[in-house]
């Protein structure tokens, strides 16, 4: 029996790759009884990268935490009744395959409806389902192409050459695995209000098109009054990182008095004058100005000398960390964003947790990720 804000909450997770079983191991983690459903084959998370064991890899071992396996070959008939046995029993099913793919051995949205009116079907798919790219393959890469999140390089003040960059981490799939437990909850939350479930659709593409949009629609916004796309603030060059003597910081004075401070600090009271610089509209505005103006002045002092006296003006700062240290960050270990586990193949491991807290507790029912069986 599992603990926890959703425990008594189950979920069929028919997902795979990386999006889907994040989304269904952050539901775990919070309490819910997720059963996820493989191929013989097994999830392709299971392959991706190092193997750790027969059936583990380096990827697994954390997104297919807090659940439980089963193996159903879904082209045979035992297996489509063993799925439909589970769906039976289930609050929600998640899937990011492909419609056609899943309509070709009699899974349907409507077929599950059927079987369990009050079933919440949650359906991740790469474009919306009444487009004409309904059935169009979709990962990462693509989707962060698609919705225009590569070509948010093309808008930085600086960029070499203009060209569109992907981030360095799958942006798009770890973005969108949020909002599908957002769906899912609110699907839930529906249920309990109508007493009948019903269909919760996250398309990836609409999903980090919207994303993308929250500060850089600004302005395009306003028909009448045109302006550019993005927010200057974000767009320009590196934003605020600077170099100091020994390290590299961030500093980010917010407030009029942050900023007036931090003019003290450097040495520049006049700035807090400057028509350029005395508002939030008019800094965001010439923000790549006034980072060139701030940049050669922290340079000339430590990181450290810099921090104490943010700290001590309430600007706020923070050394820029290398992310392959955070796996040995205090911080990170103390606060419980990391913990210590261990694997009956594998052994001790380091092992995530979902960082929301209730009532000062990190919920961590702490299963294992399963073997393929």
């Amino acid at each position: 029996m599992t603990t926890g804000p959703l425990a008594g909450l189950r979920i069929v997770d028919l997902t795979t790759v990386i999006m889907g079983p994040m989304a269904t191991s952050l539901l775990g983690d919070l309490g819910a009884e997720v059963v996820k459903v493989e191929a013989p084959s097994g999830d392709i998370n299971r392959r991706m990268g190092r193997a750790l064991s027969p059936d583990q890899s380096e990827l697994s071992l954390n997104l297919n935490r807090n659940k439980r396996s089963v193996v159903l070959d879904l082209k045979a008939d035992a297996g489509r009744e063993a799925l439909f046995d589970l769906v039976r029993g289930a609050d929600a099913f998640v899937t990011n395959l492909r419609p056609g793919s899943l309509a070709r051995v009699g899974i349907t949205s409507r077929r599950l409806l059927d079987l369990n009116p009050e079933l919440v079907f949650v359906t991740a798919q790469g474009y919306a389902s009444d487009s004409d790219q309904a059935d169009a393959p979709a990962y990462d890469d693509i989707v962060q192409a698609a919705s225009g999140f590569a070509g948010l390089s093309l808008h930085v003040d600086g960029a070499e050459g203009g060209e569109p960059a992907f981030a360095p981490y799958v942006a798009g799939d770890k973005i969108i695995a949020l909002y599908i437990v957002i769906g899912l909850l609110a699907g839930i939350r529906q249920r309990g209000a109508t007493g009948r479930g019903g269909e919760v659709e996250v398309p990836m593409v609409d999903t980090l098109m919207s994303f993308n949009l929250v500060e850089n629609l600004a302005g395009l916004t306003a028909l009448d009054q045109p302006g550019e796309f993005g927010w200057a603030r974000t767009t320009a060059g590196r934003r605020a990182l600077y170099r100091t003597a020994d390290a590299w910081i961030t500093v980010l004075p917010y407030t009029d008095r942050n900023w007036k401070d931090f003019f003290g600090l450097i040495g520049r009271e006049d700035l807090a004058d400057d028509a350029r610089f005395a508002t939030l509209s008019s800094r965001t505005t010439h923000m790549v100005e006034l980072i060139d103006i701030i940049a050669p002045s922290i340079a000339r002092r430590t990181a450290a000398a810099w921090l104490a006296d943010c700290a001590e003006h309430d600007v706020p700062a923070a050394l820029i960390k290398d992310p392959a240290e955070v796996v040995s960050d205090e911080y990170a270990w103390n606060s419980g964003v990391l913990k210590m586990a261990d694997h009956p193949a594998v052994g001790a491991y380091r092992r995530m947790t979902t960082p929301i807290r209730f009532d000062g507790t990190v919920p961590d029912p702490g299963h294992p990720a399963p073997p393929l069986r």
